[in-house]
C-alpha cells in the first residue's frame, strides 16, 4: 500500500509584490486532484522568468490559476481524478501547469503531462515543459520553421534559446544565437549553433548579413523587443517570420514597418500560460510525437545549470535576475 498523503504541504508563496525576498515558504491544504487532473508529488520545479515577472507584479495568473509561482514540473503522480485514463499512481510524469509549481505537491491537466524520458532525471525532466512547449508551439506552429531554413534566437543560452537551438538543429535548420559574453558563444555552438554572435561586441544585424549573403533568417524568435524590433526587422528574409515571446527591454519602440510590407514579413507573438488545456494538450502531443525520440536518444536534451533548495526560491530568482545563468534553474524539495 503506498504511504496515506499528508494533509498539508509546503509552498512558496508571494506574500507581495516585490524583490525575490518577498517568496517565503508556509503551508497550505493538500488539494484534491479534479476531474481529468493529476495530483503530483513534485521532485523538481523549474525557475522562469515569468515567475519574476509575477512576483513583480507584471504577470499575474490567469483566472483559475493557483497563486503559487512555478509553471513546470516533474515528479510522480500519487493520485488521479476522474476521467483520467492514460496515468496511474507511481507514473512519473514532467508537466506544463499554470501556476503551483513551486511547492511539495501540484496539480496538473492530465494531458498536460508527459512521461518522463528514460535518459534524464527527475531534475532534467523539470527543466523541459516550459521551454520546450514555449519553443514547439512559436517556432514550429507559428513561425512554421522548416528544415533547410535559416532560424535565429536572442538569449541562445536562456533556457529558451538552448532548448530552440537544439530542437531547430535537430529539425535541420542552419541556426544562429546572440548572446553576451564570448563563453556563451562558446556554449551556443557547442549546443549546435552554426554561427554565435556576441551582442556587446558585435553588430549582430551586420553579423547575419554577412553570414547570410545578405538574405537574412526566415525564422526569429525574440524576448527582447524593445530597440531590437526595428534591428530584427532589417535581419529578415523575405517571407521571414519574426515570433516575440518576451519583452525584456520593454514592450514600445518606433518601428520602420516598409520592411514588413516590402518583405512580405509576418510579425506575431504569443503566451502560453493563459491558453486553455486543449490548446497545450495538443503541444503535449506533438511533443511526444517529434520531439521525445530525440530525449529518448540524447540528441536534445536540456540544459540544467543550477539546483536550489525549495526552500531557497528567493536566491533562484536573484541568480536568473543576474543573467549569469547557462540553461535552466530547478528547485528540488
Amino acid at each position: 500500500m503506498p504511504d496515506p498523503l499528508p494533509q498539508k504541504m509546503r509552498v512558496i508563496e508571494i506574500t507581495e509584490v516585490g524583490e525575490p525576498e518577498v517568496l517565503k515558504p508556509t503551508e497550505r491544504p493538500l488539494p484534491e486532484a479534479g476531474r481529468a487532473e493529476v495530483l503530483i508529488r513534485v521532485a523538481a520545479a523549474g525557475v522562469n522568468r515569468p515567475d519574476i515577472m509575477q512576483r513583480k507584479g507584471l504577470y499575474p495568473p490567469p483566472p483559475g490559476a493557483s497563486d503559487i509561482p512555478g509553471l513546470e514540473i516533474a515528479g510522480t503522480i500519487v493520485a488521479t481524478g476522474d476521467g483520467v485514463t492514460r496515468w496511474k499512481v507511481g507514473d512519473k510524469v514532467c508537466a506544463l501547469v499554470t501556476g503551483g509549481g513551486y511547492a511539495d505537491y501540484c496539480l496538473a491537466p492530465a494531458k498536460s503531462c508527459l512521461p518522463v524520458p528514460d535518459a534524464l532525471t527527475l531534475e532534467q525532466a523539470a527543466a523541459l515543459p516550459e521551454t520546450f512547449f514555449t519553443v514547439w508551439s512559436n517556432v514550429f506552429d507559428r513561425g512554421q520553421l522548416k528544415k533547410g531554413e535559416t532560424f535565429l534566437v536572442h538569449g541562445g543560452t536562456s533556457g529558451i534559446g538552448t532548448t530552440a537551438i537544439q530542437l531547430a538543429k535537430a529539425f535541420g535548420a542552419t541556426v544562429i544565437a546572440t548572446c553576451g559574453t564570448d563563453d556563451k558563444c562558446t556554449v551556443c555552438r557547442d549546443l549546435g549553433a552554426d554561427l554565435a554572435i556576441n551582442y556587446r561586441t558585435q553588430d549582430f544585424v551586420e553579423e547575419v548579413k554577412k553570414f547570410t549573403d545578405g538574405r537574412g533568417v526566415d525564422v526569429l524568435l525574440d524576448m527582447v523587443a524593445g530597440d531590437y524590433v526595428d534591428r530584427n526587422l532589417k535581419m529578415m528574409a523575405e517571407d521571414g517570420r519574426l515570433v516575440m515571446i518576451a519583452v525584456q527591454k520593454g514592450p514600445k519602440t518606433e518601428v520602420n514597418v516598409l520592411p514588413i510590407m516590402l518583405k512580405r514579413l509576418t510579425f506575431t507573438g504569443s503566451t502560453l500560460r493563459a491558453r486553455d488545456n486543449s490548446f497545450k494538450a495538443d503541444i503535449a502531443a506533438n511533443l511526444e510525437k517529434n520531439v521525445w525520440p530525440f530525449l529518448e536518444a540524447g540528441t536534445v536534451k536540456p540544459l540544467l545549470n543550477r539546483t536550489f533548495s525549495l526552500d531557497n526560491a528567493d536566491k533562484a530568482h536573484d541568480f536568473l535576475e543576474s543573467g549569469d545563468n547557462v540553461g535552466k534553474i530547478v528547485l528540488t524539495p
